[in-house]
Order: structure tokens, then sequence, then C-alpha cells
């Protein structure tokens, strides 16, 4: 059974598929001395401390029409934070044509739709190459939702909440759910691409590749910003402190560090 936009299911009791959404950036920085990764590490502890990313979460829980239950959040020494955020389902309201088509989702708004008991969470990830001079942070985001809505809707404002260099994203149903006359139901709308839940204007900023089984609804895409700025890449200085030579050996390294990363493998370029 293949929805038509505009159609809602007529479901024998509630919706019991899992829909779970990964939402994994990262920003990468070159950190040339050892004050200098000691301050970016600084700078990423400050700028996505628990108390910011619970604030992000809870944004997450109004785009996706949930209730908080409980918030678990902390810091930690020497860096990195963690939040978990527990919740229940939201006040049901027809849904609208939007939970089923596939086009990128809201900005906080004054947006409710169906949900019931689920979870949100996220972990920091501050790292740093020993000897190469680069710095990593990694954010990991997970949302498990159960019900209409996919969280594949909460994508488009996690992007616009976090300075990205790559971005690797999952999507998969689990479970089934049925309708009135008994059919299982595996996937309760139609999706080709995670692509198309991202806006064209974010699209455009990114090189995107797709890894999609679709037999087992399982979505995978990943995405490395086309324009290359090294002055977006040094932490306290700008490139005119730096030599032609400089410059070309520090930007072979960053590249490498991205494409190894959006590849997922290690590349040998000697």
């Amino acid at each position: 059974m293949k929805p038509e936009p505009e159609q809602r299911i007529t479901l024998h009791g509630f919706n019991n598929l899992t829909k779970s959404l990964s939402f994994n950036m990262y920003d990468i920085c070159y950190t040339k001395t050892k004050k200098e990764r000691e301050a970016y590490i600084e700078y990423i502890n400050e700028q996505y401390n628990a108390d910011r990313l619970t604030k992000i979460l809870k944004n997450v829980s109004d785009i996706i029409g949930a209730h908080v239950l409980n918030i678990a959040q902390q810091d930690y020494v020497p860096q990195g934070a963690s939040v978990t955020v527990l919740v229940s389902e939201g006040p049901v309201v027809e849904v609208p044509d939007a939970s089923y088509d596939e086009s990128p989702g809201p900005l906080p708004d004054n947006v409710v739709l169906q949900l019931d008991k689920s979870h949100i969470t996220v972990h920091t990830y501050p790292e740093y190459h020993p000897d190469e001079g680069i710095s990593t942070f990694r954010a990991d985001i997970d949302v498990s939702t159960c019900g209409e809505i996919s969280p594949l809707k909460a994508l488009n404002y996690l992007i616009h909440s976090f300075d990205t260099d790559i971005i690797t994203i999952d999507y998969r149903t689990r479970g089934f759910t049925r309708d009135i006359s008994g059919h299982k139901l595996f996937i309760d709308h139609e999706i080709s691409s995670i692509q198309n839940y991202i806006p064209d204007e974010e699209q455009d900023l990114y090189d995107m590749i797709d890894v999609n089984v679709y037999q087992e609804n399982i979505f995978h895409t990943k995405c490395k910003l086309k324009q290359f700025d090294l002055d977006n890449y040094l932490f306290g200085y700008t490139k005119d402190k730096l030599s032609p030579q400089e410059q070309q050996e520090i930007t072979e390294r960053l590249k490498l560090e991205m494409d190894e990363i959006y590849y997922g493998k290690n590349i040998d370029r000697s």
C-alpha cells in the first residue's frame, strides 16, 4: 500500500513503526601548536556545551510535536557533552500533507504533529591528531520516533544548528504496523532519498553521495562542502600570516582529512 501525498492511512490501532534519524556533523580545523589545539577544544566546549545542545534538542522536539518528559545532560572533562531527551506524544491534530511529502522540514515554529514515546540524544566528540595539526569536532544526534511523522522533518533545522564541513545522515524504519485490513506496512511514506528533505540552497553548498538499500528501508546520505577557504580552517589567525608553501601544505592536509572522513577510509597520497 503506497499512500498518496494527501492521503492518510487508516490503521488498526496505533502506528507501531519506529523511524530513526542519525545525524553526524564534522567540523575540521588546523591547529598548529598545542596551545592552538587547547584553545580550539575550549572554544568547542563553550559553543556546544550541554546547555546549548539541550536547547537544540528542545527545538527538535517542537518540530516533531513532542512533549519533553525528562532531560539528562552532562558536560565532560576534559571535553565533550551529552544530552538525552525522553519525549512523549504531543497534542494530536490533523496531520498536514507535508508529513508524507519528501520535502524539507520547518525551522522552529508552532508545529504540532503526532508522536508517541521516543527519545532524542546528542553526544559530542572533540578530537585532535597528535602529530599532523588537525583537530576535529563531531556531533552525533539520534532522533527516534513512533507515529506518523518522520524525524527527517527535523533535518533542515539540525543542518542550520551547526557549522558543518561534512555531514553523514542515516534514516531507517523498523518494525511494522497494520492497516485496518490487517496488511502489514513496513514503511508508511514514500522516500527515494534523504536529499529531498534538504533545502535546495543547502544542497547547492555540498557534494553529496547516496547509498540506499530500498528493499530494507535503509537510507544513507553524506555531504561535503564544495567551497574551500583556508581562512575558515585556521584558528586564531588568517592565511596571510603564512607563506605560500605553508598555505599549500596545510590545505593539502585539511582536504585529505575531509576526504577520508567523507569516503570513510584512509587515503594514501604519497
